[in-house]
């Protein structure tokens, strides 16, 4: 076996461990509309060694950041912050990221966007 096919078979067991193909291949190629064998081959293409290792860590960081941004779009905070500028970019940040906070710690999305609309509402009952 030479070089790039030990290198192939490495990123191959690392793609294939259970929490990659639960967390990543299996969603994304139902999303995708394509076989997990087919999604594994473009990130094979498309990562070097060190892309798929990172690939779980990665995709953690992201989940969080796609979180926080869809409290802003569920929020309305474009137009709360960037459009009417009630709301300062601080304060939304702030919300924000303690909304995905107590989602990533199991908290059901629709509940926490209640309470997020309910601490919205008093930001901007203050804002006067």
């Amino acid at each position: 076996m030479n070089d790039e096919e030990k290198l192939e078979l490495m990123k191959d067991r690392i793609v294939k461990t259970y929490v990659i193909q639960k967390d990543i291949i299996n969603p994304l190629s139902k999303d995708f509309d394509c076989t997990p064998e087919e999604l594994e081959h473009v990130f094979f293409d498309l990562l070097d060694m060190s892309g798929v290792l990172s690939l779980h860590a990665t995709f953690e960081t992201a989940e969080y950041e796609c979180l926080v941004m869809k409290f802003h779009a569920d929020l309305r905070l474009c137009l709360f912050v960037n459009t009417l500028e009630l709301i300062s970019k601080e304060d939304a940040n702030e919300l924000k990221e303690k909304l995905a906070n107590q989602v990533m710690d199991g908290k059901d999305y629709s509940d926490v966007l209640k309470e997020g609309q309910k601490e919205l509402f008093q930001l901007l009952k203050n804002a006067r």
